[in-house]
């Protein structure tokens, strides 16, 4: 049987069960089953087991059950709430303050949550009411919140980072920290726009009287509640960097560290605990299903020659590696306007990587592209889910107001993906460093 036949098999199964509402892990297991029974026979079954077992039994995927019980814990306790107003003391007068307000809190928050929701959410409930109350326009109250919201994809302690690492079979150190400064490049571009803007525009975001606090005071709240929260971000990254610890050993560490924080804080309790637990197994559950199913898938298309037939139709384009790769985003972009995510990321990255490495790219390099690309997925319309989320914590507001909103932020993002394929260095420069 021709590649294409199988390959185009493998897709369109895949997207009927997806599109008729199939869970994401469940339609990937059910797509595996029946093309190992067709192409391999009932030892494909066998096999299929075997690949299920090792592709999740491995301390590569340690990390993501502790990034998450971070994240949870972070949640649950409320405790990255008070560095909002330490924040705003900083601030002063400066143009679109509030909106400044929530993309620097977006990315110090990214950087303790993992959880793109979760972080759109807390913004959102704790910054949108004050914004509104000082006459900001939709544009640039909702728009930071959404642009800045989807950087816990990218900035460690990101899950999806580590489940895109072991989909792609990339280093999982390596990405972790590949995502720090392409993640702090877009809250820079995310700021700057904002602050021109509010310049060009300035009823965008009114001023207003803001109280004047002695630098002391600054100096004093910034201990209390900043610097703990910056000892977690440095027992994960800092410990990485350095060589000190594993991604495994950083995890664990940022656990730990969160877990001490939130009691010296007087918020570590048993009913916290308990739903934050919860939260954790319900979460890695799923995910690890999602690799399970998308490394068996992987398995089956190099069997079925799929994998060699792309190689083989890639390598006789007479075009540059750069052409493929655009186009490659090209595609995943478009994917994100319609399919969720983990969707996307579980069909195109055992497609993509063998592409990658024929063409001489540096998989790290590429997997955070793929990173700001699903990170785009999540605010562009129609199905973005920062939309609905955003739209749940602001039911007052249409959709298409919000649609409006986040516009501005997909052409940064856009932006971002460029300046990176442009200039390798700023995703590998860090990375180097980690033994």
């Amino acid at each position: 049987m021709e590649w294409w036949v199988v390959f185009g098999a493998f897709i369109l199964g895949l997207v009927i069960l997806l599109g008729s509402g199939f869970p994401i892990a469940f339609g990937f297991l059910v797509m595996n089953l029946l093309a190992s029974l067709v192409f391999i026979g009932t030892y494909g079954l066998q096999q299929m087991t075997l690949q299920i077992f090792s592709s999740i039994a491995t301390f590569t995927l340690t990390p993501i059950p502790l990034f998450i019980l971070m994240g949870e814990l972070m949640f649950h306790s409320g405790i990255a709430n008070n560095t909002i107003d330490v924040m705003d003391k900083w601030l002063g007068k400066i143009p679109g303050r509030l909106s400044l307000l929530a993309t620097g809190a977006g990315v110090l928050f990214a950087a303790l949550s993992g959880s793109t929701l979760a972080n759109t959410a807390m913004l959102g409930t704790v910054l949108l009411p004050e914004m509104q109350k000082r006459g900001y326009k939709t544009p640039m109250a909702v728009g930071p919140i959404i642009g800045v919201g989807g950087l816990a994809m990218l900035i460690p302690p990101s899950s999806l980072a580590v489940v895109l690492a072991s989909i792609g079979h990339i280093s999982v150190s390596k990405i972790l920290v590949g995502g720090v400064i392409p993640g702090l490049l877009l809250g820079t571009l995310i700021g700057a726009y904002v602050i021109g803007r509010c310049i060009i525009d300035p009823s965008m975001a009114p001023r207003y009287e803001v109280q004047e606090t002695s630098f002391s005071e600054k100096l004093i709240a910034t201990a209390k509640y900043v610097l703990p929260l910056g000892f977690i971000i440095f027992m994960v990254l800092g410990f990485m960097l350095l060589g000190i610890a594993t991604p495994t050993e950083a995890a664990s560490s940022g656990a730990i560290g969160t877990i001490i924080v939130t009691w010296v804080y007087k918020r570590l309790n048993l009913k916290m605990i308990k739903a934050s637990v919860i939260g954790t197994l319900e979460i890695s559950v799923m995910v690890f299903m999602i690799i399970a199913g998308s490394n068996t898938f992987s398995s089956l298309l190099a069997y079925t020659g799929a994998t060699q037939g792309l190689l083989g139709l890639v390598e006789g384009l007479e075009v540059s590696p750069i052409v493929i790769l655009i186009g490659m985003q090209a595609i995943v972009f478009l994917m994100g306007c319609l399919m969720e995510t983990v969707s996307i990321m579980m069909i195109c990255m055992p497609i993509y990587m063998p592409i990658i490495k024929m063409l001489g790219f540096d998989p790290v390099w590429f997997g955070v592209i793929m990173l700001i690309n699903f990170e785009t997925g999540f605010i562009t319309p129609p199905f973005g889910m920062l939309l609905f989320v955003m739209k749940g914590v602001a039911a007052r507001i249409s959709m298409k107001d919000i649609v409006y909103a986040a516009l501005p932020f997909v052409i940064i993002e856009i932006i971002a993906m460029a300046m990176l394929i442009t200039w390798p260095q700023l995703v590998l420069w860090l990375p180097s460093f980690v033994q």
